[in-house]
This record gives C-alpha cells, sequence and structure tokens, in this order.
C-alpha cells in the first residue's frame, strides 16, 4: 500500500508498505536512479529497479516490504542528495514509522545509486536497524557519497555486498567492489558475494533491465540475499 510519512513541515514522504504474514524481518528498500517506486496499481509498486519488481519474493521470503519513496518537495535524490542532512531526517522519520508498523528487525537494503542512501543510513541509524545488504554498489569515487567514501569503519552491523560480476555500470565496476567491502573493517559478520547468472539483458546498462539489475535471476538473487539475513556468516 500507498502511505505519505510526515518528515519534515510541509513534507510528506512516500513509502510503500507490504506485509508478510509472521515476518522474520523488515526490508527497508532504497531504489536506485532518482530514487521512487513508480505508480502503485492494484496494490503493487511498478518500478521496474530490481528491489522494486522483486518485492513479491522478498515478501515470499517471509520479509515485510517497506520501500522508500521520495519526498514531496523533490522529484529526484541525486547522488549529493543521498547523504544530505536533510535526506537522512527523512528517513529517520520513515524508519521510525516503519518500526511502528512491526516489531520485526529491520535490515537496510539498498541497489545502485539507492546503495549511497543505504550506507549512510546504517552509519546513521545503525542503533535501529539489524543489518545492511548493498546490490550493485555505487563505488565510482567520482561520485559525491560512492559507498567507499563514506565512513563504513563506523559500521558495526552485519553486511552483505551483493554484486553481478557482468555488472556494466561504470559507476559500479565489479574490479573495484572488492576494494571498497575492505572498508567494513567493523562490521561483526560481512560476505561479498559474486553472482553470474541472469539473461538478455537490454537498454541502459547501468539500468534495471541490465545485469547492473539482475535480469532474468531476481528470484534467485532475492533468495540468495534473503537466506543470509536469516543466517548471516562470514
Amino acid at each position: 500500500m500507498l502511505l505519505k510519512v510526515p518528515t519534515r513541515d510541509g513534507v510528506n514522504t512516500t513509502l510503500f508498505w507490504e506485509p508478510a504474514d509472521n515476518a522474520k524481518a523488515t526490508v527497508f528498500l532504497f531504489p536506485g536512479g532518482g530514487g521512487g517506486f513508480g505508480k502503485v496499481e492494484n496494490g503493487k509498486a511498478t518500478s521496474n529497479n530490481f528491489l522494486v519488481r522483486s518485492a513479491p519474493y522478498f515478501t515470499a521470503n517471509g520479509f515485510n516490504v517497506a520501500i522508500f519513496g521520495r519526498p514531496s518537495d523533490s522529484e529526484d535524490l541525486d547522488y549529493a542528495d543521498r547523504i544530505s542532512d536533510t535526506h537522512m531526517t527523512d528517513v529517520r522519520k520513515v524508519l521510525d514509522f516503519v518500526k511502528t508498523k512491526s516489531t520485526a528487525p529491520v535490515w537496510i537494503v539498498g541497489t545502485s545509486r539507492g546503495t549511497i542512501s543505504a550506507t549512510a543510513t546504517a552509519i546513521h541509524a545503525q542503533g535501529d536497524i539489524a543489518g545492511l545488504v548493498l546490490t550493485s554498489s555505487v563505488v565510482n569515487f567520482k561520485k559525491p557519497g560512492a559507498v567507499p567514501k563514506q565512513d563504513l569503519q563506523a559500521i558495526k552491523v552485519p553486511v552483505l555486498v551483493f554484486h553481478h560480476s557482468k555488472d556494466a555500470c561504470i559507476h559500479c565496476r565489479p574490479d573495484e567492489v572488492p576494494a571498497a567491502f575492505k572498508g567494513f573493517r567493523n562490521a561483526p559478520v560481512k560476505k561479498l558475494i559474486f553472482v553470474d547468472g541472469g539473461a538478455n539483458p537490454t537498454g541502459d546498462p547501468c539500468a534495471g533491465q541490465h545485469f547492473h539489475g539482475y535480469i532474468g535471476m531476481e528470484k534467485e538473487a532475492v533468495g540468495t540475499i534473503a537466506g543470509w539475513i536469516a543466517h548471516p556468516t562470514n
């Protein structure tokens, strides 16, 4: 369902919420691109972003799904926006609201540009989250807020870094991911998983219909992520 959460004076931030029966955890999802989850039709979010279109697989694995949308005073969450104090204020208010909907532990999950928001959230709100999952991480140092440019050693919750070995996005090069992963030196449990699957990539290599978005292997990808969340191991 589509919800609007008051986050600042005169500003509401959209949230897509889909509960699961007897949820094991809540996944708090940050989509990539400019953010948002598209229109909500027949109770489903319609964006082609990997995390948004894979929401049913998360609920099928026993997780509540909370998808962070966009604040009413913004039509695009750019790179720098995602590490701003304003963004963190919005995220905190939405996270607090989500925690009133369920007592299940909250895992922060981001993909592509959403990994910037997810990493910043894990730094600023880790006392209220169970762990962090980054998929198709932005590791290009030229981008504001890129994962390795943030204070990763401050993160002290379990971390999963999940990446496609054929990711062709210039901002998310697979060969730059291991160095970024080393930055999580204080995470009590951390795992780097490269996958090689899917089929028929099309369009922008930095968009959801390419290997960057785990096209053709969504169910498998979410299954691996869900299994690790349930039992985090190095």
